[in-house]
């Protein structure tokens, strides 16, 4: 099998990933990124010769760390195209959406106004609306997907309605790797003056993002996909909107003045920060993004959609695949076999060498639309070549050699 992307030609970047050892075949990446070199030894210095507190010390190591996790601020802010002071860090999408919900959301939601979501949303881009939902008294509608696996913004368009407050979807399905047209989106979700929410989990490690051009009024993604480390990711907010919102935690670093009679809250995104910072995470953050912006998201995006379209190839010689999603999906592939549960295909895998997902990938909605109870998912990312789709469909072999 033979498959010529760009990072053929730029640089082997494999070796760069200590935790991917040889013949073992990592396809996991839309769980969480394998981090290179560069990261983990960014992370050991952090902790190691450069660790101090941030915004409290005055001493010139904790004035030297305050700088460095405001520069990943403002490269965070740079990856996707946002300002410096329009990214607050969080523990990662998930808190990033629940804050919108109870900060924008509780202020601006009202009883009887309604949330748009799509059929292939994360539970993480569904449950805080829920919850919002169920606390204001408003209603959620779900958007239907095309026969792809594409959100259907032509239908998005006939649902949505003044009544409509906020749209949000995913920039690429977690499941289907099916890319939005997301400034057509915000377009549409603009005509009626909702607001867009944009989960970029998936979007962010794989594609150029531009949150200007796109229109979008909110954007969310995790360090951890990005090749950084877990338990920090970002929330970036038109600015206008972000300092508009109440806080949503109380403590310190947030405020600007504390009395028992009143407190005063500094401007955002310092508001939205309170108590001592993952300072580690957000140096790991800043290293993870300058190694992917090294590589390039135009070169990273044309890898994985080669690795992808020779994968769903090499799996249609598979008798009894079903494949999921659009043949021009971001770096994902999911599939099914017939009369293997996925879970049993991802453990026999595993004995082959093979990390796979398999399960519902947090989108029960999504599995009872697909028919089914889970999937099977593989994954690409930078260090992913054409040896992992061979062990991949050698594996699916045995699994069918075994189940009979």
């Amino acid at each position: 099998m033979n498959i010529q992307t760009p990072l053929n030609s730029i640089l082997a970047v494999r070796d760069q990933f200590p935790a991917i050892p040889p013949g073992w075949h990592y396809l996991d990446s839309a769980a969480t990124a394998q981090k290179p070199q560069a990261v983990i030894d960014a992370i050991t210095r952090a902790y190691g010769h450069d660790y101090a507190t941030v915004h409290r010390g005055v001493y010139e190591r904790s004035a030297a760390m305050t700088a460095s996790f405001e520069a990943a601020r403002a490269a965070t802010a740079a990856l996707i195209g946002g300002g410096e002071f329009e990214v607050v860090f969080t523990r990662g999408a998930t808190e990033a959406i629940n804050l919108v919900a109870q900060s924008w959301g509780l202020a601006n939601l009202r009883e009887g106004d309604r949330i748009l979501l799509s059929g292939l949303e994360h539970h993480s881009n569904i449950v805080p609306w829920q919850l919002l939902a169920e606390r204001v008294g408003a209603v959620i509608d779900v958007c239907p997907l095309d026969p792809e696996g594409r959100i259907d913004l032509s239908a998005a368009e006939s649902i949505l309605t003044e009544q409509h407050k906020l749209v949000a979807f995913a920039h690429v399905s977690n499941v289907l790797g099916s890319i939005l047209d997301a400034r057509c989106a915000a377009k549409i979700a603009h005509k009626v003056g909702a607001k867009l929410l944009l989960d970029g989990c998936q979007a962010a490690p794989r594609i150029p993002v531009d949150v200007a051009a796109i229109g979008c009024d909110f954007y969310v993604f995790s360090a951890h996909k990005v090749y950084g480390p877990t338990g920090i990711g970002a929330l970036w907010a038109r600015k206008e909107i972000l300092d508009s919102m109440p806080p949503w935690q109380g403590g310190g670093a947030m405020i600007d003045r504390v009395t028992f009679e009143k407190t005063t809250y500094l401007p955002a995104p310092s508001r939205f920060e309170a108590g001592t910072p993952h300072i580690v995470g957000a140096v790991g953050f800043h290293a993870a993004i300058d190694w992917t912006q090294g590589i390039g998201l135009d070169a990273l995006h044309a890898h994985e959609s080669a690795l992808v379209a020779q994968a769903r190839a090499a799996l249609r010689t598979v008798p009894g695949i079903t494949l999921f999603g659009p043949e021009d999906s971001a770096g994902i592939v999911s599939f099914g076999l017939d009369g293997v549960h996925p879970h049993d295909i991802g453990t026999i895998l595993d004995d082959a060498g093979v990390a796979i997902r398999a399960g519902h990938h947090c989108a029960q909605p999504l599995m009872d639309i697909l028919g089914v109870p889970a999937t099977a998912r593989a994954s690409f990312a930078a260090h992913s070549d054409a040896a992992d789709i061979e062990a991949l469909v050698e594996g699916l072999y045995k699994v069918k050699r075994i189940f009979g």
